[in-house]
């Protein structure tokens, strides 16, 4: 498998009087498609910055393949970004904005040929190759963006928000083109967004962040369905909080007295006893609604007796409220 892994340890950074970054650390593993996801301010361009060499943190260390990059200049380290913005030359061809960091380093014009060719059909581009910039959608100036970077074979890609300039239906098509491109090059993939429909589609793993710090990191179904904290189970996806005091626990579960609601049973994820206030969470997909009382139940399942107050219809789904 082509490349590296990352470790970041203990990573942190102040400007003026905040804490940008507080005590970050987690690992990437090799040829993962790992996306750092959290709201605006948290953090995570700043730490994408610093991978990159863009930035340097307060203390802490940053390695790739046991190599500390902070010892790099950022032309030494194989790692290449893609911007938000394309960053494309406008004076230059699409064939030409990808040739540019061979060109750089004189590399022989045959090899140029053979490596843009076959960068431009990864990105399914070779039908644009004379054109330039101006005449591109934005998913294509985009992908030129991506085989650009790319033809340095770099062992880490780094995307900073890459689909932000985008609309929805174009994001949609580009995370599955991204998604592809990983698997066929191979290489590690370092994702920022603040899009949580973004990370849960493509990452073998997220590290959701907050003010600086990593709150949680696993596998897209490990974040969503077991959140660590409320923030991560409101910030990823819609959900449903219920509060109350527990009236009992059981070997997994424990009888919550909620407001409005009665008691009810919750799966336990960490230990409560008789007493204890509570938070919990449900997803909006694991609430079933009928008119009449449900037949078959088993002793774990909750039934509540509601009123629709009203319902919003979007297509794909309806929300009850």
């Amino acid at each position: 498998m082509k490349g590296s892994n990352l470790k970041i340890q203990n990573v942190n950074k102040k400007i003026g009087e905040k804490q940008i970054l507080k005590n970050v650390s987690f690992e990437i593993k090799q040829g993962e498609f790992f996306s750092i996801l959290g709201p605006s301010g948290c953090g995570k361009t700043t730490l994408l910055r610093m991978i990159g060499g863009f930035d340097i943190p307060d203390n802490g260390v940053i390695l790739s393949d046991d190599v500390n990059l902070l010892e790099l200049a950022p032309n030494k380290r194989k790692v290449n970004t893609i911007f938000q913005t394309y960053a494309l030359f406008p004076h230059l061809t699409v064939f030409e904005n990808v040739a540019f960091p061979l060109r750089i380093k004189k590399v022989k014009e045959a090899e140029i040929k053979e490596k843009v060719n076959k960068y431009l059909s990864l990105v399914k581009l070779e039908e644009h190759a004379k054109k330039y910039p101006v005449q591109l959608s934005g998913g294509q100036k985009q992908r030129v963006s991506i085989a650009r970077a790319l033809i340095n074979e770099p062992s880490v890609l780094l995307l900073d928000e890459p689909l932000s300039a985008l609309d929805a239906k174009l994001r949609q098509h580009m995370l599955v083109e991204l998604d592809t491109i990983h698997d066929e090059v191979g290489i590690t993939f370092i994702f920022v967004t603040h899009d949580q429909q973004e990370a849960l589609s493509v990452s073998d793993r997220i590290a959701v962040m907050k003010d600086g710090e990593v709150l949680q990191v696993g596998t897209p179904f490990e974040i969503y369905e077991a959140p660590v904290n409320a923030f991560v189970a409101d910030f990823i996806g819609e959900t449903n909080f219920l509060e109350g005091k527990v009236i009992k626990t059981f070997d997994k579960y424990a009888e919550v007295a909620v407001e409005g609601l009665g008691n009810i049973k919750i799966e336990m994820d960490t230990v409560v006893k008789e007493g204890d206030f509570v938070k919990s969470t449900i997803r909006p997909e694991k609430i079933k609604i009928t008119k009449e009382p449900p037949v078959n139940l088993n002793e774990h399942m909750n039934v509540v007796k509601g009123k629709v107050d009203e319902l919003i219809y979007s297509g794909f789904q309806t929300k009850f409220f």
